[in-house]
């Protein structure tokens, strides 16, 4: 059973859903447990070296995943980088969600003019 692991500090959208269980037959998905999310979604900007708050994260995805399972991979740059390589190490699928952005203007009840994004997922595209 193919899953996708998400190293991911949002909610995936229907649309990503059903995009992966179509082009990639995911039939399940694994989130990271609390701890590992907590660690995810605030790398400090601070660290410089980062690689030692990823080792849980990277002993998970060792645990969990099996060869061709997907990995979407998305949050601090530097700590994207390290686990797209080690994802690959694993022969995993890294993958990141592409999105197109439709900017809305309108004067709100105040009369100030208020800028709206909205973002749409389009793809799923694997980092090579």
């Amino acid at each position: 059973m193919k899953k996708m692991i998400l190293l991911f500090s949002h909610k995936l959208t229907q649309r990503q859903i059903e995009e992966a269980k179509e082009s990639f037959d995911v039939q399940e998905f694994l989130r990271l447990p609390t701890e590992l999310q907590a660690i995810w979604s605030a790398i400090p900007a601070d660290e410089e070296n980062i690689t030692p708050l990823l080792a849980p994260i990277k002993k998970f995805l060792s645990l969990q995943a099996n060869s061709e399972d997907l990995v979407l991979i998305q949050g601090d740059f530097g700590a994207v980088y390290h686990l797209v390589n080690f994802a690959k190490e694993l022969n995993l699928k890294p993958l990141y969600a592409t999105t197109q952005r439709r900017t809305q203007e309108y004067i709100n009840e105040k009369g100030e003019n208020v800028k709206k994004s909205i973002f749409e997922h389009r793809r799923f595209r694997e980092y090579e």
